[in-house]
């Protein structure tokens, strides 16, 4: 395959194909499907570990939860100079397979008797590093295998397939905990990731030559991390996204680490139908990701954005409504609503990033998004461990939700309302305006 190269709003280097015939990104989205999976798995089974077999408390689930995520706000920065430095797809390769090294652990670690709260920590805190240098040369590599116009549509069913991972990731969770214990079922995950490893490996796109970004790379981290917040900071749509992204992740954690114990504790459901109920909540994620692209052709890329996460996203107040019995449902119904609408104004905001972001910036700017997108989310676990200890579960559930609703109103009250569409062209580099 021809080196690709950037030219105006495609990607040259051939004539333009269906995204179906696209081989490698077909490659890239199978391998992070099967990745996503195994991931879904462990969000399940880690805090169940947690609860169930290493009896911890409402605020160890919280910190287990801030340590899974840490790295968001600690090294995401850094992150991003880092993948502007490396051939991305060599890096995502060593992830994974450090990842498989670090959850693999855990199921080595029950088998001769010696799991302990601090392992799980520890396995949290380095996988959450690896995570998030993938994740950020991820979010960089995509462009690389798609033209412009492609990038909406990629995204979507991408966002689609980490959806599925969410429906069918916890059932098999729930599953196999049923079958071989919750440590049992991390070992699943710890495989995914070597066979996305597989898959990454097998991608034949070239990267551009790092030559152009040499000046950018003499003067130092420092200078390139504060590149990317500026260019963040200036553009009032990436601005407003991403404090909206940060506020609701700051919620939302709120409600993903004390969901089981909410659901065990307080509602007594028993852990393998934990992971069903998750999965329903997902369901919202898939259909998302395979209406985001016809609802913003026919409601406006940016109208959808703002009416997703200020409309759509209400029915999410039912969580903390959920009782016993059949009511146990009001809880997957709110989790429908908050993964459908999130997907559908994701799409679109991530697709903005990444068409109009030069490319030998594009790591320092999703690492600079990143850092407020999801460096909020360990502050949320240690807020909502907190609360869940002084004012107890369902009421912290009532704050989470009530807060993730409201995030919305930040894509509300920004350029996004007075405009139909999201421009995808390049912007302006200083000012970084389109």
């Amino acid at each position: 395959m021809q080196p690709t190269t950037w030219t105006g709003s495609t990607l040259a280097g051939g004539p333009k194909r269906s995204i179906w015939h696209r081989r490698d990104f077909l490659l890239l989205w199978g391998g992070q499907t099967v990745s996503e999976m195994g991931s879904q798995v462990t969000v399940l089974t880690m805090p169940l570990v947690a609860v169930v077999l290493l009896k911890a408390s409402a605020f160890q689930v919280g910190l287990l939860s801030a340590a899974e995520t840490s790295a968001y706000l600690l090294v995401a920065l850094p992150a991003g100079a880092i993948v502007d430095r490396v051939a991305k797809r060599r890096l995502m390769v060593w992830c994974d397979l450090a990842l498989f090294l670090a959850i693999g652990s855990v199921p080595l670690a029950h088998a001769v008797g010696e799991l302990t709260l601090a392992q799980l920590y520890a396995v949290a805190l380095v996988s959450s590093v690896f995570a998030v240098l993938f994740s950020v040369a991820y979010q960089s590599y995509l462009p690389m295998v798609l033209d412009r116009e492609q990038l909406m549509d990629g995204n979507g069913k991408l966002a689609a397939s980490r959806s599925v991972a969410q429906i069918a990731g916890p059932s098999l969770g729930a599953g196999l905990v049923t079958l071989v214990g919750a440590v049992g079922a991390m070992a699943a995950d710890a495989v995914s990731f070597a066979l996305s490893a597989g898959s990454l490996t097998a991608i034949h796109t070239n990267e551009p030559s790092l030559s152009r970004a040499a000046d950018d790379l003499r003067p130092g981290l420092w200078p390139q991390i504060r590149d990317g917040l500026t260019f963040v900071n200036r553009d009032p749509i990436l601005r407003n996204s991403v404090a909206f992204n940060g506020t609701a992740n700051f919620f939302v954690i709120m409600v993903e680490s004390l969901g089981p114990v909410f659901l065990i504790r307080t509602l007594h459901l028993r852990p393998s139908l934990v992971g069903l109920l998750l999965a329903l909540g997902a369901v919202g994620g898939v259909a998302g990701g395979v209406a985001a692209r016809s609802l913003a052709r026919r409601v406006g890329s940016a109208r959808i954005s703002w009416i997703a996460m200020t409309v759509l996203s209400l029915p999410g107040l039912l969580i903390p409504m959920a009782g016993h019995g059949w009511w146990v449902l009001l809880f997957g119904f709110g989790w429908i609503s908050w993964t459908f609408a999130s997907t559908v104004a994701g799409v679109s905001l991530t697709s903005y990033r990444q068409a109009g972001c030069p490319p030998h910036m594009l790591g320092r700017v999703n690492a600079a998004a990143r850092w407020i997108n999801w460096g909020t989310l360990p502050l949320g676990g240690l807020v909502g461990g907190a609360l869940a200890t002084a004012l107890g579960v369902r009421t912290t559930m009532w704050i989470a939700v009530v807060g993730g609703c409201s995030a919305g109103l930040w894509l509300y009250f920004s350029p996004l309302r007075g405009i139909r569409d999201i421009p995808l062209g390049q912007p302006d580099p200083v000012a970084g305006k389109p």
